[in-house]
């Protein structure tokens, strides 16, 4: 595959996926997935800041839509329930994504660093959907807590989501751990 072929993201992050199924994430280089990718390291560093980064690019994609979808929920949502709409949007950005969700997630359960920096990038996306909630007017608590609330509730419909084999069934999941949420708070 020669340099000049379009797409040199999406190359690197399956080179990438590739490597660290294959070796681990610790034990693959940037230079050795530049090669795969049929790119140089040059290259690479113009896409990712680091190796890390390929796992997790989308992360301010996907802020900006919880975020979004957050504040533009109606005014008289509670903090949860504004969450709630914002958790159901981002599942629009993942059904065409489930098999490199899927890779990745595999991965990331593999490297204790890699799952440090996944729970650091969902609580830094809490933080910004915690500031869309205060600027719809909830107090700094309901605001933290609806937010973060609302990344365990993500990420635990997201850890279900990858194992299942319905690329469209994300909603559905974050549904049902809302559900879970209500039924062990009203305990």
């Amino acid at each position: 595959m020669g340099r000049w072929q379009p797409d040199a993201s999406r190359r690197l992050q399956q080179a990438a996926l590739a490597l660290y199924a294959e070796r681990g994430y610790d034990a693959t280089t940037v230079a050795e997935i530049a090669e795969r990718a049929g790119l140089t390291k040059r290259t690479f560093f113009r896409y990712f800041a680091d190796k890390r980064e390929v796992l997790f690019n989308g992360s301010d994609e996907l802020r900006r839509l919880l975020v979004d979808a957050t504040a533009a929920a109606p005014a008289s949502a509670p903090p949860i329930e504004a969450v709630a709409v914002g958790l159901r949007a981002s599942a629009s950005m993942f059904a065409e994504r489930h098999d490199f969700a899927r890779r990745r997630h595999a991965i990331i359960l593999a490297t204790p660093d890699l799952q440090e920096r996944e729970l650091v990038k969902l609580a830094s996306i809490g933080i910004s959907i915690a500031a869309a909630l205060r600027d719809r007017g909830a107090s700094e608590e309901a605001a933290t807590l609806a937010a973060q609330t609302g990344m365990t509730v993500f990420h635990v419909a997201f850890a279900r989501w990858v194992d299942q084999d319905d690329p469209d069934a994300l909603p559905r999941l974050i549904d049902e751990s809302l559900a879970e949420l209500r039924t062990l708070t009203a305990a």
